[in-house]
């Protein structure tokens, strides 16, 4: 299938809810069956995650319309400690939420929690809640390797954790995604959370691919091939820069406005336009906004997202023309 044809495909519209993101074909050359929502474009599946948001008490009401504001899908709504929707709250306020952003004309497209496991108080009431409201995508937590000597036995343990939790959403009809967080976790180096899910179902379970963590960890060529390997199980991107600097003789990351960092994000959009995806695409405000009180962080944010949204769309935008049309000729910016 053509790069431009699938990029293009469908006449979704901003306000599509969760259900339309779960039950679009990837494929624009397989038929529809009657009642099957059309497949929803990718300019039209971008959401704002909300962690920068997290730590100002801002209502739903505020978060919703910021986001109308700026003309993306919904949020991808932060529901786990510290977060915009308490876990141990899910069943009240989760709808709540949802309403303030249907109220604007948007939807919730997905959710980043913190379950890593079915045993966890919230994971029943998360998932079911999510899947009566609509919302077909999740953001699972993190395993973190604490003795990288025993990665075998870890990976043992996380699997089953894992399959616990697509256990549990696969008949609810909602699909966890395992992100690629760079540093001591499993799925930084994206073989082993393969290894993980690979023998999973993956209606209830893929991956949650962010070039960022997958750049930092594999910066010159290694994420391509990591890219390449868990496409097919493709089911959510997280969009956002860094740069390493030296701070007291060592090297660390520092997250930074789209563009001004080391993601080649014509590589990257080259590569995602290559594969069938009809998930959610999560754009990340990482760095510091900046503002001393509510309203000058809200208005901070609302800028920092209008310009790295301005960036996203350009790049996809540039993804349907033909391929030598890099926005502006350079392969970053």
């Amino acid at each position: 299938m053509q790069r431009r044809s699938f990029l293009k495909a469908g006449l979704g519209c901003v306000g599509l809810g969760g259900a339309a993101f779960r039950h679009v074909q990837a494929h624009d050359d397989e038929p529809r069956a009657p009642g099957e929502p059309d497949r929803v474009p990718i300019q039209k599946r971008i959401c704002l995650f909300t962690d920068h948001l997290d730590d100002f008490d801002y209502g739903f009401d505020e978060v919703a319309k910021m986001l109308r504001e700026l003309g993306v899908a919904g949020p991808d709504l932060t529901v786990r400690p510290g977060g915009l929707v308490a876990p141990e709250r899910v069943a009240d306020d989760l709808p709540k939420a949802v309403a303030a952003f249907r109220e604007q004309g948007l939807s919730v497209p997905m959710i980043s929690t913190g379950l890593t496991s079915a045993e966890d108080p919230a994971a029943r009431p998360t998932l079911t809640t999510m899947a009566r409201l609509g919302i077909g995508y999740y953001k699972l937590g993190y395993y973190a390797y604490e003795d990288p000597g025993g990665w075998q036995a870890r990976l043992a343990v996380v699997r089953r954790e894992v399959d616990g939790l697509a256990q549990l959403g696969r008949p609810l009809g909602v699909r966890a995604g395992f992100h690629n967080h760079a540093g001591p976790f499993v799925g930084g180096a994206l073989w082993d959370s393969w290894n993980v899910l690979q023998p999973m179902d993956s209606r209830a379970v893929g991956f949650y691919f962010d070039p960022a963590q997958a750049t930092i960890e594999g910066g010159k060529h290694a994420w391509k091939l990591n890219f390449q390997r868990i496409a097919p199980r493709l089911v959510m991107v997280a969009i956002k820069d860094f740069v390493w600097e030296e701070v007291d003789g060592r090297w660390q990351t520092r997250w930074c406005p789209l563009g001004e960092g080391m993601v080649d994000w014509t590589a990257f959009f080259g590569l995602l336009a290559a594969v069938p995806f009809d998930g959610p695409v999560s754009l990340h405000i990482e760095y510091d906004p900046g503002g001393a009180n509510r309203a000058a962080r809200f208005e901070n944010s609302l800028a920092a997202a209008d310009r790295d949204l301005k960036f996203l769309r350009q790049h996809l935008d540039a993804a349907l023309a033909p391929a030598q049309s890099a926005p502006n000729g350079d392969r970053h910016r």
